[in-house]
């Protein structure tokens, strides 16, 4: 039992043992976040050190697949493998062992490590590579006189922000090479504003500009045309509403005023006598001639009633 024991401290004595050498041997220098304006170019330096035997930089790209380059000390060689023209060594990889990125875009945003060995061990240094895309500023007015900025194509996305104090909601359109356009409409809350200003907040850059915008001749027409609608519908409803309440009173038959005299004239007299002559006269003549039958057919032969 105590020599099982023994045993077991005597491993882990030497795993102890082994993970410090490798420790020691193997050594991150440092992990560092670089980010670079596209078009412009880059250096990454590796970890100097003496006595150098070897160094490789392997290289992770979001787009497109791994490439390294390698130099050698003892044969005095480089070699590349799947690496564009554009990522070289900076100069002799003997003297300084520093990558150099030319013309960086897009497609060059990754991880990038160098690997150094020496007598004195092995060494890493990391490094994450951002692009930056600065955004193209573009100011102009809408069909309603208010003032558009745009951030377009930028990466990441950029800020907007306006001089005065307005009411405005960004919209963002993303691209698929991975840059973000940035679009903000400004509402005043005045009227008589003349002149604003619209800046472009960005890690590659700010920007502004100022443009002046005035209400459109068409938005001037709408709007008159939506105001004198609604008062066109308001008169047509008010005129319904006053025939509708006048015309549902009952009609009242007016009387004569008690106070003015009545005014009788004779010849209102002779136009109410008139027809009842009329009617008596005609009366006489009907009983006349009735008579005159009556008696004429009394009278005894060769008698004729007198007329």
């Amino acid at each position: 039992m105590k020599a099982g024991a023994d045993m077991n401290i005597a491993g882990k004595t030497v795993c102890v043992f082994v993970l410090l050498t490798v420790t020691k041997v193997t050594r991150t220098v440092g992990y560092n976040r670089v980010s670079v304006t596209v078009g412009n170019s880059s250096v990454l330096t590796c970890p100097h050190k003496s006595n150098r035997t070897m160094v490789t930089w392997k290289i992770s790209p979001k787009v497109g697949g791994p490439c390294t380059l390698g130099y050698r000390t003892d044969q005095n060689k480089t070699d590349r493998t799947n690496c564009s023209d554009s990522m070289n060594w900076k100069s002799r990889p003997d003297q300084d062992p520093a990558l150099e990125i030319r013309q960086v875009g897009i497609a060059h945003e990754g991880n990038y490590i160098c690997e150094v060995v020496s007598t004195e061990g092995n060494f890493h240094m990391m490094y994450h590579l951002t692009v930056l895309v600065p955004p193209r500023l573009t100011l102009y007015c809408d069909d309603h006189g208010n003032p558009v900025c745009e951030a377009v194509a930028g990466k990441p996305a950029a800020q907007i922000s306006w001089v005065l104090e307005s009411i405005f909601t960004p919209r963002e359109e993303g691209h698929d090479n991975g840059t973000v356009t940035v679009v903000s409409k400004f509402t005043s809350y005045s009227s008589n504003m003349t002149n604003t200003t619209c800046f472009v907040s960005h890690p590659a850059g700010n920007q502004s500009n100022s443009i002046a915008c005035r209400p459109s001749e068409n938005s001037f027409i709408l709007h008159a045309s939506i105001i004198l609608c609604f008062l066109s519908v308001f008169t047509f409803v008010a005129a319904i509403y006053y025939f509708k309440l006048h015309g549902n009173r009952p009609c009242h038959k007016t009387k004569p005023s008690e106070t003015a005299p009545n005014r009788h004239t004779p010849q209102d007299d002779t136009m109410e006598v008139e027809p009842y002559t009329t009617y008596v006269q005609k009366e006489n003549v009907i009983y006349n001639s009735v008579s005159d039958l009556t008696v004429g057919q009394n009278l005894p032969k060769g008698l004729s009633p007198a007329t």
